[in-house]
């Protein structure tokens, strides 16, 4: 079958647009099933784009023009051509007023890119390129411009009309409808347009600045969840406070506005003055929501507000600068979350998922880098790379200026770039330029896709007192780059002493030791060698301390030494990290060797963290977390689906039964108290607790149910009733017989008429080990309360299967394949965003066994050879077999 390959958007061919729009004036007669949208556009030639041939193109797509004139005049069919995604109009002036107006159905608008609908209230989104579904307009971030709208409709049915910047007055219409305008005074690219209109109910506050101005501040939610608004609300605050402490960024609006919606297809939309958030990341309260939502809906408030500098009054040129606006927000917001928890955890959280989301990414089909260098479907980079590695870009060059010439280096961007569409280049410069230092080799990690591998091997003269360290960087090759250069990378290093202390790191002819700590070293060569004076004994080395920079380290420690990091290490981060790597290494050999008994060594070492109770309830958690399956198929060759599942099982059970009385005491030593807290206390002693009940779950005993059933049966709080929902569901029926169905049953009952709760309650079952699962899931797919129209519940069941069950997913028989391969057939058509992000397991089809890889394969296949696929998912899927061009 011929199937027309999509154009490939390169960097090398961006050009500046030919026109610019100065002011955007819009008038919007809402309905739900048909919107019509009035557009006065102020259009002037772009004196430093290339001169064309004279023509408009405006982007423009699901479209009815109903009317076109240009400075008043209305234009005949012969000065202008419509087609499928534009509107071109023949001969335009240098300057001109083009004002159209078109219709669109709401309704019907599945991909909700653009205006849809979410419930009973009308709402947008339009990055990346979501506002062409609204009006014909230049529909690219360079080209900024002031917005003034005005939204008419029955104010019955849309009480709440409300839009970006500042509210401009309202009036009734002849008609009886209500008429409200707004006008933003910062020029803006069309991504960052928004519009809401519903039966909204206002949960409101305000904020004092720091110049003295009051902004009022409202979340709208559907009347029933004003009560679920209290934390969103004060995370707002704190992160307005903390952006003008750590970066003096001050909000600029009269109001800020954030509405929470049930259909989305992302976390939330920074529009400016007008947030849009899936509700999952606003409405919480202690019963309906765990302390692993509330940290969510923390990091996702804090930063779509912290976005109104970086990415709305400084934008980006054009799409491969993604990672401008993210990366460094997604650092911003990282780094509030540490200040307001723990800063040892959050780093543990974030470092995970990049481990586990974009390394596999730099190592599979999709690899790209930070900055990409051509898309077919741009949707599909809103990936880990752009955001947490992009994240770590900015990480890196924070540590390598430190905190103070940091802040002058962001302070000059601010002033500098302040209402205009950059490149990350421009933010790089302004690093070089508020410190001095040489940044171009680093520059690299823009550019270059892959992640670095840092061998590392280290020798010790007792006759000198010498330690030395020798470093060896090489990139593996990514599809389109087979050769990498040396990168400049920040790395952070620790010695320590026998007893555990840190070292002073004093480098072979410098004259003074610096005090004892972490030294950051830099990293440009591709072998470079430090050697360190002044040691009386040979030291343990902490490698990376803090993740330092995003690398995968190789260095021969011995069990005995992991073990000792794991107890003395300073650095919160290589603590977890070395009992990571010691569970990965016995756990690889349990899989190489199911008969293997696990050691006796490893359960003291286990035991001996257990107990070492330092006050970081929450990072003792963690530390005695095992590493997931997926994260220990990532450390295979080929993936043993079932065997690192039973692996894992085995030293799970293995643990809970030789450590049992131990586990038991820390269970009933941090028993919740009746006043719920969400402090990092409170988090960290709910997070052990249910770290020791999954583990007493893994060995049949009556006690140990009884009290998982009371914990279920109490719900005291989210958190501590799906720690416990999951161990009961999880549980082998042949032990613990039908706990599992009745708490699922009691579950339903009580909240099957809150929406996100209930999305819980699809994933559990969905990520469930038990041998029935793809069928529990294929039922679910029937279930009254699924729609494959709500991206929150398509992830939550197909997503949750299909990205978080591993062993099920990947099933011999390739029926989890079929299984997806089906519903991404009939998403693409409705929602091509949410099935090419489905994809994602099977991108990877070349990790597994001949058997698995040649079952994703053909499913892959049958995919693609489907007439009509969208970009997204023809996208995805060709590079994935290999057969994408660009």
């Amino acid at each position: 079958m011929y199937r027309p390959t999509p154009p490939v958007i390169h960097l090398k061919d961006y050009r500046p647009p030919e026109f610019l729009i100065d002011q955007a004036v819009l008038r919007f007669d809402l309905g739900l099933d048909e919107t019509a949208v009035h557009a006065e556009l102020d259009i002037r030639r772009n004196p430093a784009a290339t001169r064309g041939d004279g023509d408009l193109r405006l982007d423009g797509e699901h479209l009815e023009l109903l009317e076109l004139a240009l400075d008043d005049r209305p234009l005949p069919p012969v000065e202008y051509s419509v087609h499928e995604d534009a509107l071109v109009v023949h001969r335009v002036p240098d300057r001109f007023r083009l004002r159209t107006r078109v219709l669109i159905r709401p309704r019907d608008n599945t991909a909700l890119e653009g205006l849809y609908v979410s419930g009973d209230m009308l709402c947008t989104q339009c990055e990346a390129e979501g506002f062409r579904r609204i009006t014909y307009y230049l529909d690219r971030p360079d080209v900024m411009a002031r917005f003034r709208v005005e939204l008419a409709a029955d104010p019955a049915r849309f009480p709440v009309l409300l839009s970006n910047g500042n509210p401009a007055g309202e009036e009734t219409l002849d008609d009886g409808r209500r008429l409200a305008r707004w006008d933003d005074p910062f020029p803006k690219p069309s991504y960052l347009f928004a519009v809401v209109a519903g039966n909204l109910a206002a949960v409101s506050d305000s904020f004092t600045t720091q110049s003295g101005r009051d902004v009022p501040l409202n979340i709208y939610v559907e009347p029933e969840n004003t009560d679920k608004c209290d934390h969103a609300m004060r995370s707002l605050k704190a992160a307005m406070r903390w952006d003008e402490e750590r970066y003096g960024r001050e909000y600029d609006l009269d109001v800020f506005n954030i509405v929470a919606v049930s259909h989305f297809n992302m976390g939330a939309m920074e529009n400016k003055g007008l947030n849009v958030f899936n509700a999952k990341y606003i409405l919480a309260r202690p019963d309906t929501a765990t302390d692993m939502d509330f940290a969510g809906i923390e990091g996702v408030v804090a930063h779509e507000y912290f976005h109104n500098w970086t990415g709305n009054r400084i934008t980006c040129r054009d799409w491969f600068q993604l990672s401008l606006k993210e990366g460094f927000t997604v650092y911003r917001d990282q780094e509030f979350s540490a200040d307001m928890g723990s800063r040892g955890v959050k780093r543990i959280e974030d470092v995970r998922m990049l481990r586990a989301r974009q390394f596999p990414e730099d190592a599979g089909p999709m690899a790209h880098p930070v900055r990409p260098d051509s898309y077919i479907e741009i949707n599909n980079f809103y990936t880990a790379t752009v955001y947490e590695k992009g994240a770590e870009v900015v990480r890196m060059q924070a540590n390598l200026l430190g905190p103070e010439r940091f802040r002058r280096g962001t302070d000059l961007y601010f002033l500098r770039f302040d209402g205009q569409a950059v490149t990350t280049e421009d933010f790089v410069g302004c690093m070089e330029e508020a410190s001095g230092l040489d940044l171009e080799q680093f520059r690299r990690w823009y550019a270059q896709a892959g992640t670095p591998v840092l061998e590392c091997a280290d020798s010790f003269d007792a006759a000198t007192g010498t330690y030395t360290l020798e470093v060896r960087q090489h990139t593996p090759a990514t599809p389109g780059q087979p050769t990498k250069l040396p990168l400049h990378i920040p790395f952070a290093l620790g010695l320590l002493d026998a007893a555990g202390n840190d070292l002073a790191l004093q480098l072979a002819g410098e004259a003074e030791p610096p005090a004892p700590g972490t030294r950051m070293l830099s990293l440009r060569e591709p072998v470079q060698r430090f050697s360190f004076t002044g040691l009386a004994a040979e030291p343990v080395p902490s490698l990376l301390r803090g993740f330092s920079a995003p690398v995968i380290v190789r260095y021969p420690y011995s069990d005995a030494q992991l073990d000792f990091l794991m107890t003395h290490d300073s650095d919160g981060f290589n603590r977890w990290d070395a009992a990571q790597t010691l569970s990965v290494r016995l756990l690889l050999e349990l899989v190489a060797e199911p008969d293997k008994p696990v050691p006796d060594a490893y359960i003291d070492a286990f035991r001996r963290t257990l107990l070492n109770d330092d006050g970081d309830q929450a990072l003792l958690a963690e530390v005695l977390t095992l590493p997931s399956e997926s994260y220990l198929g990532d450390q295979m060759r080929s993936v043993d689906v079932d065997g690192i599942h039973r692996a894992r099982e085995l030293l799970a059970a293995a643990i809970g039964e030789q450590l049992r009385d131990d586990l038991l005491a820390v269970f009933e030593r941090n028993l919740e108290p009746a006043e719920y807290a969400l402090s990092p206390a409170a988090v960290g002693r709910r997070a052990l607790r249910n770290c020791a009940l999954g583990y007493l779950m893994r060995v049949p005993s009556a006690d140990i149910l009884e009290r998982c059933q009371n914990q279920f049966r109490a719900g005291h709080n989210m958190t501590d009733v799906i720690a416990a929902l999951r161990c009961l569901v999880d549980a082998d029926p042949a032990l613990f017989g039908d706990a599992g169905e009745w708490a699922l049953a009691a579950f339903y009952e009580r909240w099957s008429a809150d929406a996100l709760v209930l999305d819980k309650w699809f994933s559990l079952q969905a990520q469930s080990s038990r041998i029935d699962t793809l069928e529990r899931v294929e039922r679910l797919m029937g279930h009254p309360r699924f729609s494959l129209t709500n991206p929150n519940r398509v992830r939550a069941l197909i997503g949750a299967f299909a990205i978080g069950n591993p062993l099920r997913f990947h099933a011999a028989d390739g029926a989890g394949y079929h299984f997806l391969a089906d519903r991404i057939l009939e998403l693409d058509p409705l929602n091509p965003q949410i099935a090419s992000r489905l994809l994602y397991p099977m991108t990877r089809w070349r990790r597994y066994d001949d058997h698995r890889q040649g079952l994703m394969r053909d499913q892959l296949e049958r995919v693609l050879e489907v007439e009509g696929l969208s970009n997204d998912v023809y996208e995805v899927v060709s590079k994935s077999l290999g057969q994408a061009q660009g």
